[in-house]
C-alpha cells in the first residue's frame, strides 16, 4: 500500500542521516595518522555536530510546521549531504594552528556543526510524514519501521566504510576523504527520489481512494480540523507549548536518555579498539552487531504498542507497557566493566541499543499523542534538541574523563541508569498520555 511506501521512503533518508553521522567516528582512526588528537577533540567533533543537531532540530521542526513535509525535506537533506562531503576537504592548507589545534581538525568541527545543522530536521520531518499518511493506531508501527532506518544505516556504515577506505585512493586523495564524499553523493541521489515520490495523502495522484479514506478517517479531530482550515500553516507559539508540562517531560526523557544513546553509538568503535585492541577490520566485523539490535528494537517497541492498541488498550496504557518493557533493557551495560569476553560485551551492548532505540520509537511517537497536528514538527524538534543537549553533556563528561585517566565504567554506570529515570519522570509528570488542549491559544488561523 501507498503509505508503507513513504514509510520506506522516509526510512531510507534515515538509513543515509546515521551513515552520515557514523562516518567520522569509524575514521577516526584513519585521520589521527594525519592530524593527531586527544580524546577532548574527539569530544569536540561529537559536540560540535550535537549542538547543532539539537538547536535546529527546533529550527528545522519550525521549518517543516511552516513549508510542509515535501519542501522541508528536500531542503535539509540537500543541506546536509553538502556538509557531510564538506568532512572530505578537511586540511590544514597551509594555516599555521590556531591555539594549538590543527586547522584540519578546526574545519572537521566546522563541518560536523554544519553536518548537525542540516540533520536536525530529519526527524522532524519524518514524523511530520507519519502523522501525514497514517491513522493513529498504524503510526507507532511506521514510525518503528522508519526508526529501524536508523539501525539500518550503523550496520551498513562500517562496511561501506570498510570498502571506500580498501578501494579507492582516487586522484591522490586520501581513502577517508572519499568516506565522506561518497556518502554525501548518496544524500543528493534520495533527494531526486523524495521529489519525484512524495505528496501529501490528499494530494498524492496515485493513492487509492479507498486508502486516502483509510488515512484521513483513522486521524483525529485535531488533524482533520488542520487540514480544513486551508493551505497556510500557523504554527503554536513556543510559550503555547511550553505552559505545558507534558512538552517538558517529554523534552527532559529525551535529553536524559538520547545522553546514553549518543554516547553509545559515537563511542563505541572506539571503545572496542581500545579495551580488546583491536584494528578497524576487526571492530567493523563485530560493531555492527549493536545497532542491528537496535533495528530489531525499533520495529519491536512500535509493533508492540499498536498491537496493545489493536487488543483495545488505551493510548496511555499502550504507550506506558512499550516504554517500560524497553528501559528495562538498559541497566545491564552496568554488568561491561567486569567482562572480559568481546562476546559478551557485544551481547550486553546489543541489549542496550534494543532498548535505547525501541525506546525512542516510543518517545518520538509521543508529540503525535500530545500535540495538534500544526505544533508536531515543532515539539519534535523541542525533543530532539534536548535529546542532543544530552548528547554534549555526557560526550564533554566522557572526553574530560577519558583524558583525565578514569576508565569506562563511571560513565557506563551512568548511562545504564538514565532510561529508569526518564520512565519515571513520564509517569509522574503525564499521569495520562491524551491529547493536550490548545483552543484557548492565539496560533489558531481567523
Amino acid at each position: 500500500m501507498r503509505r508503507w511506501r513513504i514509510a520506506a521512503l522516509v526510512a531510507a533518508a534515515i538509513v543515509l542521516s546515521y551513515m552520515d553521522r557514523l562516518t567520522l567516528p569509524w575514521t577516526l582512526t584513519q585521520i589521527q595518522r594525519d592530524y593527531p588528537f586527544s580524546d577532548q577533540i574527539k569530544a569536540a567533533f561529537d559536540s560540535a555536530f550535537l549542538i547543532s543537531y539539537g538547536l535546529m532540530y527546533v529550527g528545522g521542526g519550525r521549518l517543516l510546521d511552516r513549508l510542509g513535509t515535501r519542501r522541508g525535506f528536500l531542503i535539509v537533506m540537500v543541506f546536509w549531504s553538502l556538509a557531510c562531503a564538506s568532512q572530505g576537504l578537511a586540511g590544514n592548507y597551509g594555516v599555521a594552528p590556531i591555539s594549538g589545534m590543527a586547522f584540519a581538525l578546526i574545519m572537521l568541527i566546522v563541518s560536523r556543526f554544519l553536518l548537525g545543522m542540516g540533520e536536525g530536521g530529519g526527524f522532524p520531518a519524518a514524523t511530520l510524514a507519519v502523522t501525514e499518511w497514517f491513522p493513529v493506531s498504524e503510526r507507532s508501527t511506521a514510525m518503528g519501521i522508519i526508526n529501524a532506518g536508523t539501525a539500518v544505516g550503523a550496520v551498513a556504515a562500517p562496511w561501506v566504510i570498510y570498502v571506500v577506505l580498501t578501494y579507492t585512493g582516487w586522484f591522490g586523495l586520501a581513502p577517508w576523504r572519499w568516506v565522506f564524499f561518497v556518502s554525501g553523493a548518496a544524500g543528493l541521489l534520495w533527494t531526486v527520489w523524495w521529489h519525484r515520490s512524495y505528496q501529501p495523502p490528499e494530494l498524492h495522484p496515485k493513492l487509492s481512494q479507498q486508502e486516502r479514506e483509510l488515512i484521513l478517517a483513522g486521524q483525529d479531530e485535531h488533524d482533520r480540523a488542520g487540514e480544513e482550515a486551508g493551505a497556510r500553516r500557523h504554527s503554536i507559539p513556543f510559550r503555547e507549548l511550553f505552559a505545558h508540562r507534558e512538552v517538558w517531560a517529554i523534552v527532559l526523557a529525551k535529553f536524559l536518555t538520547d545522553a546514553a544513546w549518543y554516547f553509545y553509538m559515537f563511542w563505541l568503535p572506539k571503545f572496542l579498539m581500545e579495551t580488546f585492541n583491536l584494528k578497524f577490520s576487526a571492530a567493523s566485523g563485530v560493531g555492527w552487531i549493536p545497532y542491528a539490535a537496535s533495528g530489531v528494537g525499533c520495529l519491536v517497541g512500535g509493533a508492540l504498542s499498536s498491537r496493545l492498541l489493536a487488543r483495545g488498550m488505551s493510548v496511555n496504557a499502550s504507550r506506558k507497557i512499550a516504554l517500560g518493557f524497553s528501559a528495562a533493557f538498559m541497566p545491564w551495560v552496568w554488568l561491561v566493566p567486569s567482562l572480559h569476553s568481546l562476546g559478551l560485551v557485544i551481547v550486553i551492548f546489543s541489549l542496550a541499543f534494543f532498548g535505547q532505540q525501541s525506546w525512542s520509537t516510543l518517545v518520538m511517537i509521543l508529540p503525535t499523542d500530545l500535540i495538534p497536528k500544526r505544533g508536531v514538527g515543532t515539539v519534535a524538534g523541542l525533543v530532539g534538541m534536548g535529546g542532543a543537549l544530552g548528547g554534549v553533556v555526557l560526550g564533554q563528561i566522557a572526553g574530560y574523563m577519558r583524558d583525565h585517566g578514569f576508565t569506562y565504567t563511571p560513565i557506563l554506570i551512568i548511562a545504564g541508569s538514565l532510561h529508569l529515570i526518564a520512565f519515571a519522570l513520564i509517569c509522574i509528570v503525564i499521569p495520562k498520555i491524551h491529547r493536550v488542549d490548545f483552543s484557548q491559544g492565539d496560533y489558531q488561523p481567523a
